[in-house]
């Protein structure tokens, strides 16, 4: 009895010892639906792959959501309800709060920081630990910025366009704004803590070029992939390269100010997951297209999988995360 009343206890203290981030924010963030070869995913969506099974990554941000229309929409008493002490709530809005539609629009420097502050000390007020981002950049070489009132309708262009070699500059065009500033006026007015993931990305991006930079978005040429046969171009969304690249910055990013997380943060060449959270959704895919004669590790996320093939010339480190099985032959 004494045994069993042990296993119960450590059971008990391995799952309260689980501290989770909850995510709150629009499109660049969100989770997506994988079917039908969906290549698309948010930076949250990856955010699982860079931190060890100690942090558990719950991610509500939705497509299209303002700070206004989260909260209108009763998403952040969801997400309210859920929080325990000690858990993190990561904050992420701007892409649609500077949209004119009445139901999503906010003010830099008035609306759009009360909805902030409103994160924040609700967070706080369950024990919570807040974390506030601006947002990502958009990939905008143009000099002229693109009137685009809804992101989401990026998803039905198709591409790509030929754009004259004189619109486009070498160097990215902001086109945020204020609304990059609210998050970092808030969190110093606040005491909390603040991640420049605009900086982060601009200088990702410029870094790149303006070629290359095409890489991390939902860019594609007609016929490149099944799944948008028409082609996409997209400067918005990101496709799962660019989710993972910038979930990785920004896990490093957020360690840096954050000295309890620093200790979870894992990176490992590749990530396999059958919910679309990781690099690819097949075990023997990864595997074969690991590099020869270079050390590989491969993370293998939860559910049961059939031990893959290795030639001999991949040095291949298999790492199972919680609940991950090998199948019984």
């Amino acid at each position: 009895m004494g045994l069993i009343m042990l296993a119960v206890m450590m059971s008990s203290f391995k799952k309260d010892d689980v501290v989770t981030i909850f995510m709150i924010g629009d499109s660049t963030m969100a989770n997506k639906n994988i079917s039908n070869g969906n290549l698309e995913r948010g930076w949250g969506m990856a955010l699982q792959c860079y931190f060890d099974d100690k942090i558990r990554v719950d991610n509500h941000a939705v497509n299209g959501r303002s700070s206004k229309s989260f909260i209108n929409e009763g998403r952040w008493q969801v997400v309210l309800d859920k929080i325990k002490p000690g858990d993190y709530v990561f904050i992420q809005f701007g892409h649609n709060d500077e949209k004119p539609k009445a139901d999503r629009h906010t003010e830099p420097g008035t609306t759009f920081d009360e909805n902030l502050r409103k994160f924040v000390r609700e967070t706080r007020d369950k024990g919570g630990i807040p974390v506030l981002f601006n947002s990502v950049i958009r990939r905008n070489f143009l000099k002229q910025i693109p009137q685009n009132d809804d992101d989401e309708a990026l998803r039905n262009t198709t591409g790509p366009t030929n754009i004259k070699a004189s619109e486009e500059g070498d160097s990215l065009v902001d086109t945020h704004g204020a609304y990059i500033i609210s998050p970092k006026n808030v969190a110093k007015e606040m005491g909390v803590a603040f991640v420049d993931a605009n900086k982060i990305t601009h200088e990702l991006e410029q870094g790149l070029g303006r070629e290359a930079s095409k890489k991390l978005h939902m860019w594609f040429l007609p016929g490149e992939v099944p799944s948008i046969p028409k082609g996409r171009q997209d400067n918005t969304h990101y496709c799962i390269y660019g989710a993972h690249v910038v979930a990785s910055l920004l896990a490093d990013a957020t360690a840096k100010e954050i000295p309890a997380l620093r200790k979870h943060v894992v990176h490992y060449d590749m990530s396999v997951a059958k919910n679309g959270i990781g690099n690819y959704l097949d075990l023997q895919s990864a595997v074969d297209s690991a590099p020869v004669g270079k050390k590989t590790t491969i993370q293998v996320f939860a559910g049961e999988w059939k031990k893959p093939d290795i030639s001999k010339d991949k040095k291949i480190k298999i790492i199972l995360r919680e609940g991950a099985i090998w199948k019984k032959d």
